[in-house]
């Protein structure tokens, strides 16, 4: 079960970040390098700040004791349940909800009942914590700017959204279980498939507004570079906008979200505040090069794929559970909700490395795009360095931190990564004119 802060992990997914999160090696240069174009506008010093630096390690130090706290806290909750036979006597208790049935097994109402409760606690369980680390962390460290009514709206609004999602993802999962009990599991892959498809192309239409508010950017040169780079890729945005994210946050970001009719560029207020055209340029066009690749189409074809690996892992648990413990009344039983919850969980952190690792490859070749396609290498770094510093983003995490939880590559890695770029650009330039 989730808190309502999913819910902008669930947006987080069908964005594709610029330097957010941050991750392991990038693969080696494969690319050959565009001659750099002539740029108005000054670039400052591309230089990391010490004490912000220091700042960053320590807020991230936080951030994962926190996190190891909330997957510790859902651990506790999920094995007592399990470990107690609390799941049977929730499903004995619930047995007051009426039994119907729509079909032979599907007990609907029932099981959303015991979703409820298990929702429910949750979110009881993970409030103070999340309060910490969404609010009180984040305030504490100049990251936030929201008032603590904001930030409880905000919530809210995740958890009802988080709720409805849930609620019915849960409720096919069991209708499928009694309507195929042998394959279900490859149905519910392929309905996983089609829904992620479909919020990722209604995300910034739908979801994206419920949370933020977006403006039209107004004609002038960072509109005219979005476009003109969109036409290089052959790529058919439908608007070009800036997102008020300094009402939240002091960070930076930017965008590409949609597909087809809802493709579009979404820019944030703080990085069009604080940063020059050939930046704000450099960074459209990392977002572009997931669009120019296909990248939001893989992602959600390799998650989906994992996921149909956990699904199939769960029909070989719930079956081996069903044949030792007579406790349970068949795969559509209620209280299999916390052993599919544990399967799944334990699944996704196993193969989690995995994921992350397809992750940072497709952000470096995002990078590799960006320099390809603006030939700015000096606003390449500059603005990773600046969006580091801003974002509190650690540039040199443990490498092992890396590997298993950064879905991009480190700031250090692309800074690395930028001037490596540079000295080969620089060669290329002196072979050229020798």
């Amino acid at each position: 079960m989730s808190n309502t802060a999913h819910q902008r992990a669930l947006l987080a997914r069908f964005a594709t970040d610029f330097a957010a999160d941050e991750t392991l090696a990038p693969p080696p240069l494969e690319a050959e390098i565009a001659e750099p174009e002539p740029r108005a506008a000054a670039i400052p010093d591309a230089v990391l700040d010490v004490d912000r630096q220091a700042q960053a390690r320590h807020y991230a130090r936080q951030q994962l004791w926190l996190g190891l706290a909330g997957l510790a806290l859902s651990a506790i909750l999920i094995g007592a349940l399990l470990l107690s036979g609390l799941n049977f006597w929730l499903r004995d208790a619930l047995g007051v909800v009426p039994a119907w049935q729509p079909f032979a097994g599907w007990l609907p109402l029932r099981v959303g009942a015991y979703f409820l409760a298990l929702f429910i606690a949750a979110f009881i369980i993970g409030l103070p914590l999340s309060w910490y680390s969404g609010f009180i962390l984040p305030h504490r460290n100049g990251i936030s700017t929201q008032s603590p009514r904001g930030w409880l709206a905000d919530e809210a609004k995740g958890l009802l959204l988080s709720l409805v999602f849930e609620l019915l993802a849960v409720e096919g999962l069991y209708a499928l279980l009694a309507a195929s009990p042998r394959w279900w599991w490859l149905w519910a892959g392929a309905a996983l498939l089609c829904v992620t498809a479909l919020l990722a192309n209604l995300a910034p239409v739908l979801l994206l507004p419920i949370f933020y508010k977006l403006t039209p950017l107004p004609d002038g040169e960072v509109k005219a570079r979005a476009l003109a780079l969109a036409d290089r890729a052959h790529l058919r945005v439908h608007g070009i906008y800036s997102i008020n994210m300094s009402a939240r946050t002091t960070a930076a970001n930017a965008m590409v979200m949609g597909l087809g009719s809802t493709r579009r560029i979404v820019i944030g207020d703080t990085l069009l505040d604080r940063y020059t055209p050939n930046e704000i340029e450099v960074v459209v066009a990392h977002e572009l090069g997931h669009q120019a690749h296909w990248d939001i189409p893989q992602l959600i074809l390799t998650q989906s794929a994992i996921m149909l690996g956990g699904l199939a892992v769960v029909q070989l648990i719930l079956g081996a559970a069903l044949r030792a413990m007579p406790q349970y009344d068949g795969l559509a039983d209620p209280a299999t909700m916390p052993l599919i919850v544990a399967t799944l969980g334990a699944f996704g952190l196993v193969t989690l490395p995995l994921a992350n690792g397809f992750s940072r490859w497709v952000e470096h070749r995002a990078d590799v795009y960006a320099l390809e396609t603006t030939g700015m290498t000096d606003a390449f770094i500059s603005a990773m360095t600046r969006l580091a510093d801003q974002n509190l983003a650690e540039a040199y995490p443990s490498p092992l931190i890396e590997f298993l939880l950064y879905n991009h590559p480190s700031i250090g890695r692309r800074l690395a990564f930028g001037h490596e770029w540079a000295r080969r650009q620089a060669r290329r330039v002196a072979r050229a004119a020798s």
